[in-house]
């Protein structure tokens, strides 16, 4: 039987009817009864709680979600999906930041520029990589290799998957916001495809310093916001003990953003998700990324940054009657 794999409170149902499935089996194979049809009917249970508890998650389960330990990274995307990868390095100022990795790639004979944020998989990774905040450095150095891929006439891929830029001292001396501004302005006016998919959390500057594009997609189970659930529970109540209802009251799920049209639209996850079946994951991303880069090189460049630019400038615009 498939192994579960339960992190949170709201998952231990299923870690339960698991437990309850494993002791039936157990006592079948003791006794030598048939007890197949009892181990049928909690087979059917499972498949139906997981089923009922994946596609009703509230804001706050998403977030959770979208921060599990063992979920796919940039990295990991990069490994499953591209034919090969060769890493670049440095702004060319200060130093390479290693929350941002990026270089060129193949995908299916295509060659690629893919950036994206790396948070790392276990404490030192985490450490290494600085959780995946990026300083002004990664913003610069993402957005050199975005210009070394328009010198060379190839598509840009991001992956974002970030708590927000770093917000250190020294960072903010070297212009933190400058860099993401600079990015933000830039990535408008590439003169080549520029797809971007929230693989994780988005939030804030950090993952817009990397998120302008043709198409913009979030994975089911991730959340794209200005702040954190946490941040804005602190700011607004004084306390962290209020992040579920900030989580809700920020409208940051994947399904929220696209029907206020913030995103191009949602990538179906796994049941469970993306770090139930990350094979099956990297290749429905790869699917998209395909699909749209066979679309997008058909349009005019004038016309392709036109579009993105009108894109980017509706979110916000209302219309009173």
């Amino acid at each position: 039987m498939e192994q579960i794999k339960t992190s949170f409170d709201f998952e231990k149902p299923l870690a339960e009817l698991v437990q309850q499935i494993e002791k039936v089996k157990q006592i079948a194979d003791k006794t030598k009864v048939d007890m197949s049809a009892t181990i049928k009917e909690l087979e059917g249970k499972l498949e139906e709680t997981r089923q009922d508890m994946y596609t009703d998650l509230t804001g706050w389960q998403k977030v959770q979600m979208s921060r599990h330990p063992e979920r796919p990274q940039t990295l990991d995307y990069i490994s499953l999906i591209c034919d090969d990868f060769v890493e670049l390095h440095g702004d060319r100022t200060v130093g390479d930041d290693k929350a941002i990795v990026g270089g060129f790639a193949t995908i299916e004979g295509q060659t690629v520029m893919i950036i994206g944020h790396q948070k790392g998989k276990n404490t030192k990774e985490r450490q290494y990589r600085n959780f995946g905040m990026a300083n002004p450095e990664g913003y610069r150095k993402a957005l050199r290799l975005m210009r070394l891929a328009e010198k060379f006439n190839k598509p840009v891929i991001s992956f974002i998957d970030t708590m927000g830029a770093y917000p250190g001292l020294e960072a903010e001396e070297r212009g933190q916001g400058e860099a993401i501004a600079r990015n933000l302005l830039e990535m408008s006016v590439l003169k080549v495809p520029v797809l971007c998919f929230i693989v994780g959390e988005g939030a804030s500057g950090g993952a817009l310093g990397i998120g302008i594009g043709d198409k913009v997609y979030m994975l089911e189970h991730t959340w794209y916001s200005v702040i954190s659930p946490e941040s804005c529970s602190s700011i607004l109540w004084r306390s962290w003990d209020y992040k579920e209802k900030a989580a809700e009251c920020l409208k940051l799920t994947s399904e929220d953003m696209f029907s206020n049209k913030l995103i191009d639209g949602v990538i179906k996850e796994p049941l469970g998700g993306a770090h139930q079946n990350p094979l099956e994951m990297a290749a429905t991303v790869k699917k998209q990324i395909l699909k749209d880069l066979k679309e997008l090189k058909k349009e005019k460049t004038d016309k392709m940054i036109a579009n993105r630019i009108d894109k980017f400038c509706a979110m916000g615009v209302v219309v009173e009657e």
